[in-house]
């Protein structure tokens, strides 16, 4: 995957990173981010493949 960082998949650790970051490691993270903008996992899956995870990037290439 392009530009993916692993992040621990400690439920309790959402800083900074978790928002400006999309993990597609961690289930609770895929779940966060299909409701947070509105996308299906294969969805975000593919943004992610296209433009990297961050999520900024994938607003802009979703224009969300």
């Amino acid at each position: 995957m392009k530009g993916n960082v692993e992040i621990t998949d400690d439920k309790k650790n959402v800083g900074s990173l978790d928002r400006d970051r999309i993990a597609m490691s961690g289930e609770h993270e895929v779940n966060y981010w299909t409701e947070a903008l509105g996308v299906t996992k294969e969805r975000l899956q593919q943004a992610v493949d296209s433009v990297g995870n961050s999520a900024a990037n994938f607003r802009e290439h979703l224009k969300v």
